[in-house]
């Protein structure tokens, strides 16, 4: 700890005597200084031992010692010293008087004492403090480094929250808390997840200090598990995006060697937390030739190279993932041309999508990357994450975290797009995400992802999943501008002539389509005779050019009467 009064006062040679403020020696003094000032407090900064032999004061007058050593006070001094036997034989009774009114310690130095004995005494104990401060971080350094080897983060986070006398928690790139010191620190922990979340926002490194809530009592014997915490939290990694938090809960401020073991456990949680380019590029080049063979329809080579990396996601059924971006105007013009499964009304952008988009910073598909990484991570799952391109590929387990982080990514950046102004520059993010398969179908499901990507193109929308594709109707998938035309072209014809008052060849056809050719009830349908209607088909089939004897004609037609009711 640094030098105090008290240490000073038992300091043999110095002999220093209390002459005022005797109950205030456990003072910390942070140097040494020597001034004959009337009003040396702009050149204080706090923590001082003022030494003064009152050259230029007069220390008998009373008003004036109060005035003086009430100054001192408010500039934070820690005690005077003041030298006798050079204008003073001893010190004078208004300054003593002062000094205990002000309770500032007031110490007598001997004729035979030069102040710059007590100048050296001090540093040499702040000298000694730092010696020891550092010492003691080298040795928790070592501690540290043992306890990530051996115990990994948890057992890193045990140790760091022994050296401070504290609490310890970590946190993935999405904020959640992956572990903590001591186990009653959780809830602690937990609660501060939202300044985990701004501190990401900032750029790395960054740094910052928030205050806990009241303690729960988890601590069983008060100390750290109870009371008011100071807590400082640390992001962790090397790229401009944090990967992870580190937070610290104290009940007082870090000292020096605390700080040394700080600094030592986010030197080691980000050698942990964010693996090497060249590892995460090995592992990544695996993950290409894993899933390539599985492709090429080689599901026993494939989980002999995958090994335990990635061996366990090939037992079980797992989902084939594809997302991509697409061009903001394309999806806007999308949504102009209409979807019959998109759901009405203004949307509003949630907090939640707000922060997404923010985390994202303008690459969606890479947000969508480090999402499911650290899903996986979480959960325990294993997960294969292949950049192809501006594709990416992701093979998930079915049912699994990674499936769902994925669903609520997308279901995120779905609200943020509906509610937010976007420019032609920027990119949107399409997911097709494909039915649960193993090894041996993994083309099928490829294929099926990709399907599932192109309606989501399509469509507009942000995630479309295989097994969606089935459950509604054919219609809104050919809903895009090429079928409209198409719609429009073949049926211009009927609708021109049925503007000239003649017929209700329009109506009538598709009652006949939707009827599947029964001349009776399609007539009923329309309140005309049977005669009517076959008059009607025979004129459609003469404006058109085509016979309603052949099924392509017919399907072709009803698909356009369809295509344009829904535009209607």
């Amino acid at each position: 700890m640094p030098p105090t009064l008290a240490s000073l006062v038992h300091h043999s040679a110095l002999k220093l005597t209390v002459r005022a403020g005797g109950e205030r020696l456990d003072t910390p003094v942070r140097w040494v200084h020597a001034s004959e000032l009337t009003d040396p407090v702009p050149y204080m900064e706090g923590g001082e031992l003022l030494l003064i032999t009152a050259l230029k004061l007069d220390a008998e007058d009373a008003d004036a010692m109060r005035r003086y050593v009430k100054r001192l006070v408010g500039a934070g001094v820690a005690g005077l010293g003041f030298a006798v036997g050079v204008h003073y034989e001893e010190t004078p009774k208004a300054l003593v008087d002062a000094a205990e009114g002000e309770g500032l310690p007031l110490l007598e130095v001997p004729r035979r004492t030069p102040f710059l004995a007590i100048s050296k005494a001090v540093s040499a104990a702040i000298a000694a403090d730092q010696y020891r401060a550092v010492t003691a971080g080298f040795a928790a350094q070592r501690e540290l480094t043992k306890q990530a080897l051996s115990d990994g983060p948890e057992g890193l986070l045990t140790a760091l929250a022994s050296q401070v006398d504290g609490w310890a928690a970590l946190y993935d790139a999405s904020g959640a808390v992956v572990a903590t010191a001591p186990e009653w620190a959780g809830r602690r922990a937990a609660r501060i997840t939202g300044d985990v979340e701004r501190l990401r926002e900032r750029a790395a490194p960054a740094s910052s200090v928030v205050g806990g809530g009241a303690g729960d009592g988890e601590g069983g014997d008060g100390g750290a598990g109870s009371g008011e915490d100071r807590v400082e939290l640390h992001s962790l990694g090397t790229g401009r995006r944090a990967r992870a938090a580190l937070a610290v809960g104290t009940a007082a401020a870090l000292g020096t060697a605390e700080r040394y073991a700080v600094h030592s456990a986010i030197a080691l949680l980000t050698l942990t937390t964010e693996r090497s380019r060249s590892l995460y590029a090995a592992e990544q080049r695996i993950g290409a030739a894993v899933l390539r063979m599985l492709l090429a329809g080689q599901p026993d080579h494939a989980r002999g190279v995958a090994g335990d990396l990635y061996g366990g996601l090939l037992d079980a059924p797992y989902r084939m993932i594809l997302a991509e971006a697409a061009s903001a105007s394309a999806g806007r013009a999308r949504a102009r041309a209409g979807d019959a499964d998109a759901d009405g009304g203004a949307a509003t952008v949630s907090a939640e999508a707000a922060a997404v988009l923010a985390d994202a910073g303008g690459d969606l598909v890479g947000g969508l990357g480090e999402v499911v990484e650290s899903a996986a991570a979480r959960s325990g799952e294993a997960v294969l994450v292949v950049p192809d391109g501006e594709r990416l590929v992701v093979l998930a387990a079915d049912r699994g975290a990674v499936v769902a982080a994925c669903a609520q990514y997308a279901e995120a950046v779905g609200g943020a797009r509906g509610g937010s102004e976007q420019t032609g520059d920027e990119d949107e993010l399409v997911v097709g995400i494909s039915a649960p398969a193993g090894p041996i179908a993994a083309g099928a499901a490829y294929k099926q992802a990709e399907q599932a990507l192109s309606v989501a193109r399509r469509r507009g929308r942000v995630l479309v999943e295989h097994e969606d594709l089935a459950a509604g109707s054919v219609v809104p998938l050919l809903a895009d501008d090429a079928v409209r035309a198409f719609a429009d072209g073949l049926l211009r014809p009927l609708y021109e002539h049925d503007a000239t008052g003649r017929g209700d060849l329009v109506a009538s056809l598709r009652a006949w389509l939707s009827r599947h050719g029964q001349w009776d009830a399609a007539a009923a349908d329309l309140g005309v005779h049977r005669h009517t209607l076959r008059y009607r088909m025979r004129r459609v089939e003469e404006i058109l050019g085509r016979s309603l004897d052949d099924p392509d004609v017919r399907m072709e037609l009803w698909l356009a009467l369809k295509t344009t009711a829904s535009a209607e």
